[in-house]
């Protein structure tokens, strides 16, 4: 690996992470918490993000590696790996205990009968698994010259998922300092929560690189755990209550944001 691929992939990791911290730096600033208006903003964002990037960025580049070698059938592995990442982010929302994240945040997380701190990192973190899995994916791509992925390709995937952390990031803080903690461990807990991120993404590309002839595989896995975050979490919290329309807008904005970056970066 070249100096100047190292230097990139560093970026690459490193820039998802710098997203969530400067949302979670939001607590250090702001004297209240976001109104349920702003946190549909914000997730609608995310989710339209999140949406783009698992089909330009993820799922396109594994179909149209399959196609070099399965021809027509190269949808097969982009299919059934878009299907296990559906059932692998199932399997660990089973599994894990966490605090969903509803739209009744603001009031439920003073009630509830759990530690609230530890179950909201918690729930934060299971959905940047995907996030961090998708970066390092690309990157491995990249690294190991599979799947067609362009260094600007990869860059533009790195930063649609630091735009996408940084309401992520004041998500979680904010209520937190709501709940009684000091800002510092509020944002401190909120930094933490994205740190799973970098982590993934290097585990990632260190075992991409022993089943290279798998990366439609871990592309479309990536693109269906990324999915799953969408479905299961953000467009019940964006769509919840009256005037969920605001919600609407937000992807669709998110959405095209990170079309754009794939397309004119890719």
């Amino acid at each position: 690996m070249t100096t100047e691929i190292m230097t990139q992939v560093a970026k690459g990791l490193l820039i998802p992470f710098a997203g969530t911290g400067l949302g979670a730096a939001c607590v250090l600033f702001m004297k209240k918490q976001p109104g349920l208006t702003l946190q549909r903003v914000l997730t609608g964002f995310a989710a339209g993000v999140m949406v783009a990037a698992s089909v330009w960025s993820l799922l396109l580049p594994a179909i149209a590696q399959s196609q070099q070698t399965m021809g027509r059938l190269g949808f097969i592995p982009a299919a059934a790996g878009f299907l296990l990442g559906i059932f692998f982010l199932l399997l660990l929302d089973r599994l894990i205990p966490h605090l969903h994240i509803d739209s009744d945040r603001a009031e439920g997380i003073k009630t509830r009968r759990l530690p609230h701190d530890v179950m909201l990192m918690l729930a934060v973190t299971l959905h940047n698994i995907p996030e961090g899995m998708a970066v390092g994916v690309v990157y491995a791509g990249l690294v190991y010259g599979s799947g067609g992925i362009t260094a600007a390709g990869a860059f533009a995937l790195a930063m649609g998922i630091a735009i996408q952390n940084f309401p992520e990031g004041a998500i979680i803080s904010m209520p937190l300092h709501s709940a009684g903690a000091s800002r510092g461990k509020a944002f401190v807990m909120g930094l933490l929560s994205g740190a799973v991120e970098p982590a993934g993404a290097f585990l990632t590309i260190l075992a991409a690189g022993a089943v290279i002839p798998a990366m439609p595989w871990l592309l479309s896995f990536a693109a269906g755990a990324m999915i799953y975050v969408v479905v299961e979490e953000l467009i019940p919290e964006m769509s919840a209550g009256e005037h969920s329309d605001i919600g609407t807008v937000s992807f669709a904005v998110g959405f095209v944001i990170m079309m754009v970056l794939d397309v004119a970066l890719g």
